[in-house]
């Protein structure tokens, strides 16, 4: 099937051959006729199999200009970077419609954003937070809603967006179409589809935890954080090979690390993103990783999610993903638009039992690899992987009842009841210094 072959536009058919698309993957030729239909629609499929234009290109073709400067369509999606991933979708997607298209998000003042949508708009794409700020505001208005789109809804719930996201829906318009869009299904989610969406057809392009089969998956088991430091440098050296690689960290004080540890060998080849960096950072090292500009990018799994980076050619997790879930999405960065990638994650023996699950989520085994002989074994552990006593501490009290302090006294300085010869003596002398006195 062709792109050709849907209900297209002549202006969409246009854009899309601009782009050098010419088919439509599996997820975007079962929901695009169901979107059309106007039913409310649950897409699961795996990352990088094109779920981002499975909801734009239905909603691109129903849209109509209008002379109201309210959004036609809202698009809720987890960070900065996949709202401005789906606003360069729709610009390049629209790009022979009069599309205006907004895109907000958290980290830029609250009055830009405002003004921005309060021009008007027909779609507005935005992370839960400013949304609501928006809302509640009362800058961003939904009386000409027509459709809602929740993009990886798993994440933003991982994230901790549901209050937030609960909000939002109860603040729209109860007639509209809803759109769901997620790689895994899990009870929350299926919890928010049961109270929003009205009798949804779910369309699945591949059953949950399914790996792509053109990504080949390996595994090294090392012993300790140092040993795979050394490992990752080790391999990064062969940049023919390991040209365009993306670096999973499982934290972003470990993210810091390995940059700066990669860094003095590899300068103006490498970039880092994670939440504590600025939003300009961000997005200044996605745009050098992207352009090629940068051959290793280090990432936490801010952009594990929905985030379309093309041509990677190896992604390496440096830790094993406590959530088998979140593997996937990290190895669906490689092995997209049907080009071949390599997943190499380090394991040590402590992270066994999350390997296990991943296996069983996917039903196979990772190979394993054996480290190169070239490779230094550290014996030297970091901090987080330190033994932690599980003794527990014992409570120390102090009985000063009797005592009345914490030390003995000395023999002389104790109290002791006065005899009967010493209480004379006592009174004798005190009777004497009353008369001298006078």
């Amino acid at each position: 099937m062709t792109f050709e072959d849907l209900n297209l536009s002549k202006v969409q058919l246009r854009a899309l051959d601009d782009l050098g698309l010419q088919h439509p993957t599996p997820i975007q030729e079962r929901a695009f006729p169901v979107v059309m239909s106007g039913r409310d629609v649950v897409g699961i499929a795996q990352t990088g199999t094109g779920k981002t234009l499975a909801y734009l290109l239905p909603l691109l073709r129903k849209w109509t200009f209008q002379k109201h400067p309210y959004p036609q369509n809202l698009i809720i999606v987890p960070t900065r970077e996949l709202v401005a991933q789906v606003v360069e979708e729709i610009e390049k997607l629209s790009a022979y419609q009069s599309v205006v298209v907004v895109g907000v998000f958290g980290g830029v003042n609250l009055k830009a954003n405002a003004a921005a949508v309060e021009q008007g708009c027909d779609f507005v794409v935005g992370t839960p937070g400013r949304l609501y700020d928006l809302i509640v505001t009362g800058s961003l208005k939904f009386r000409a809603l027509q459709h809602l789109v929740i993009d990886e809804v798993d994440e933003l719930l991982e994230l901790g967006f549901l209050p937030q996201l609960t909000k939002i829906l109860e603040l729209l318009p109860e007639k509209r179409q809803n759109l769901l869009f997620s790689a895994t299904m899990i009870p929350e989610v299926a919890t928010i589809i049961a109270d929003t969406f009205d009798f949804p057809v779910t369309v699945e392009a591949a059953p949950t935890g399914t790996p792509l089969e053109n990504i080949e998956q390996y595994v090294y088991h090392v012993p300790n954080f140092n040993t795979k430091a050394n490992l990752l440098l080790h391999l990064l050296r062969d940049t023919d090979r390991y040209h365009r690689v993306l670096v999973f960290a499982p934290n972003k004080k470990l993210a810091d690390v390995l940059f700066d540890r990669l860094d003095p060998e590899f300068p103006e080849e490498i970039g880092i993103i994670h939440g504590n960096k600025s939003q300009n950072y961000r997005f200044n090292s996605l745009g050098k990783f992207e352009s090629g500009e940068h051959r290793i990018l280090i990432a936490t799994d801010l952009v594990s999610r929905g985030l379309d980076l093309s041509g990677v050619s190896h992604v390496i997790n440096i830790d094993t993903p406590d959530q088998p879930e979140n593997y996937m999405h990290r190895i669906g960065r490689t092995g997209r638009a049907d080009r071949h990638g390599v997943s190499l994650t380090f394991m040590t023996e402590a992270e066994e039992k999350q390997l296990e699950a991943i296996e069983a989520l996917m039903d196979q085994r990772v190979d394993v690899l054996p480290v190169p002989e070239s490779v230094e074994v550290s014996t030297e552990l970091i901090p987080e992987e330190m033994p932690q006593s599980s003794q527990p501490i014992p409570e120390v009290r102090l009985d000063v009842s009797d005592k009345g302090a914490f030390h003995e006294k000395k023999e002389t300085n104790k109290k002791r009841p006065m005899t009967r010869q010493e209480l004379q003596e006592y009174r004798r002398r005190k009777k004497a210094r009353g008369r001298k006195k006078r």
